[in-house]
């Protein structure tokens, strides 16, 4: 006679799939139906909180299924993705980021969608105060001025991905907004489309953001990012003057660091008036003056490669680019392509040095080193910032060294 305690215990162990015998391997077609259930159960009532009709809801996810082909997905009851290694994940260059061919072409397809936009991009520099050229440039970069394929459902990539990637709560929150944008009909599911990363059409906004800066520009009554030239430009323009934009004051210049002076400087919280850095004999690199307007209001020296490459002082509208994508080469490329637009300006002067030749995981190691020991470099995560930069350049100095301001194999060997 089995016990009634035994009965309960095989009864739990049922329950949770631990009962005796071989376990039963997850397939796509069981993950399938535990989304529409998570679909009905789960997505569905908190969609109905946040606004959202029965109708949008199911005509959202009409015919919709897992993209089992997006990255970073973590299914129910398949096997853990491994933790991604950084360990054999070299740094690169700078300078790889600015493909010469590439910069010439955005530049020449600019220039000429400049004048042919010129008007709305007119009046969107009046009512925002951000340069065309900036716009431009984003509108380039993004998405290939509106002309790059975008062949994504981002009601199925969010809806994946908030069911089953290694962020789900940043997709939750993403696929709720989307739902809500289609509740206010600026666009139907169907033409909703988004890279496999969820970010929407010509100015790839995620739907947090579109509900925050989209633009109606053309004035007809929907704010269409995917179709309408001016309702995209005029979308970036919002997005920048939210974040900041300081009308009338440029990105920045490429610069001339002299001996003596160090590249520890580097940072937003460092800024000073321009006019104290030419005092200090940082001057730009085509030997003009800085701009009167600029000489009195702030600015902050950018080493991206440290002493291996282009110096730049820069203003705080490089970090209003920066919230656009949170990269200072993002930005660069940004500021020089929208350069190259405007004035017919080339490269950079100064040559990005060969620097790429640590490996992420080396890299961490020694922004470990420098935490140890009291430095912020903002998070040991491989990527040399302007934190971990400034950081190696204050420890050379305090250690004897001349600084450099960028992480070397020597570098990490002597910290050791």
């Amino acid at each position: 006679m089995i016990r009634p305690f035994v009965i309960a215990c095989l009864t739990l162990l049922a329950a949770y799939g631990l009962a005796a015998g071989p376990a039963v391997a997850a397939t796509k077609a069981g993950v399938e139906t535990e989304f529409r259930q998570w679909l009905e159960g789960d997505l569905w009532p908190e969609a109905r909180r946040a606004g959202v009709s029965r109708s949008v809801f199911d005509r959202a996810f009409d015919g919709v299924r897992l993209n089992w082909d997006l990255p970073d997905l973590a299914p129910p009851g398949f096997p853990r993705p491994e933790k991604r290694s950084q360990s054999q994940a070299e740094f690169r260059s700078p300078g790889a980021y600015f493909d010469e061919g590439r910069m010439q072409g955005l530049a020449a397809t600019g220039r000429s969608l400049m004048q042919k936009h010129g008007s709305v991009l007119g009046r969107i520099e009046s009512r925002y105060g951000v340069p065309a050229e900036i716009i431009i440039a984003i509108w380039g970069r993004e998405s290939g001025f509106g002309r790059a394929r975008i062949p994504h459902s981002a009601v199925e990539v969010l809806a994946t991905k908030a069911f089953m990637s290694s962020r789900p709560e940043l997709f939750r929150t993403e696929i709720l907004v989307a739902l809500q944008i289609l509740q206010r009909g600026d666009v139907p599911a169907s033409a909703m489309k988004s890279s496999w990363a969820g970010a929407m059409g010509q100015p790839q906004f995620l739907p947090s953001s579109y509900l925050k800066h989209a633009v109606d520009f053309d004035g007809d009554g929907k704010r269409d990012i995917w179709n309408s030239v001016p309702d995209s430009l005029a979308s970036i323009a919002s997005y920048l003057a939210s974040s900041g934009w300081v009308r009338g004051r440029d990105w920045g210049f490429e610069s001339v660091i002299p001996q003596g002076v160090t590249c520890a400087l580097e940072g937003p919280d460092r800024a000073r008036p321009i006019r104290d850095l030419t005092s200090m004999g940082i001057i730009r690199i085509s030997g003009r003056p800085f701009p009167d307007h600029e000489r009195g209001a702030p600015g902050m020296v950018l080493v991206p490669a440290g002493v291996y490459g282009p110096e730049f002082v820069v203003t705080p509208n490089f970090y209003v680019i920066k919230e656009y994508n949170n990269s200072d080469l993002y930005a660069l490329f940004i500021g020089n392509l929208a350069d190259r637009i405007a004035y017919g300006t080339g490269s950079f002067v100064t040559p990005w040095g060969n620097v790429g030749s640590m490996l992420r995981s080396d890299i961490a190691k020694l922004q470990t080193l420098l935490e140890r020991q009291g430095y912020d470099v903002g998070g040991a995560d491989g990527l040399p910032g302007y934190k971990t930069r400034r950081s190696i350049g204050e420890w050379q100095a305090k250690n004897g060294a001349q600084p450099t301001c960028f992480p070397t194999p020597s570098l990490l060997k002597g910290m050791r």
